[in-house]
């Protein structure tokens, strides 16, 4: 079911709007942040979030491009095509499995590890630098649907 069509609490207080519209701009900002990052650094943030991807996979080093597909929320032939892009670059290295010739690995290179450490060491910083902010917004929204502390 799509997020927009849940059951939601009736009502939202004053407070509530400012926290989530709070909370909204700063995550933003830091995606922002994050999709300059990727420009600086040669890549479009889709291939960073790709790179990011792959080397946050539980347990391995490697993901099936269907596994990437998910992670990126994309369809399977693009993320195909984005893996081609990130191979001429030589960003990552694609392996077939040795069981399943049809299932094919794809991994970090080196080039793509160095590059992935160097921004995501400062999305560290930056999220460092941000955390102070998100973090009284997060404690401040209840789960039950209401704010700590609210009122209208």
């Amino acid at each position: 079911m799509p997020a927009t069509s849940r059951r939601v609490s009736p009502r939202l207080t004053k407070a509530e709007y400012g926290l989530l519209a709070a909370f909204r701009y700063r995550l933003r900002r830091f995606l922002q942040f994050s999709e300059e990052a990727a420009q600086v650094a040669g890549l479009t943030p889709r291939q960073y979030q790709a790179l990011l991807a792959i080397k946050g996979f539980p347990q391995r080093e490697r993901v099936t491009i269907g596994e990437l597909a998910e992670q990126l929320q994309i369809v399977h032939h693009a993320a195909v095509e984005l893996v081609d892009r990130l191979s001429a670059q030589k960003l990552v290295e694609r392996q077939n499995d040795l069981e399943d010739r049809r299932k094919v690995f794809v991994k970090l290179s080196r080039t793509g590890s160095k590059i992935l450490e160097r921004l995501s060491a400062a999305h560290r910083q930056e999220l460092r630098r941000l955390g102070p902010h998100l973090l009284p917004l997060l404690e401040n929204l209840s789960l039950d649907g209401g704010a700590k502390g609210g009122g209208e």
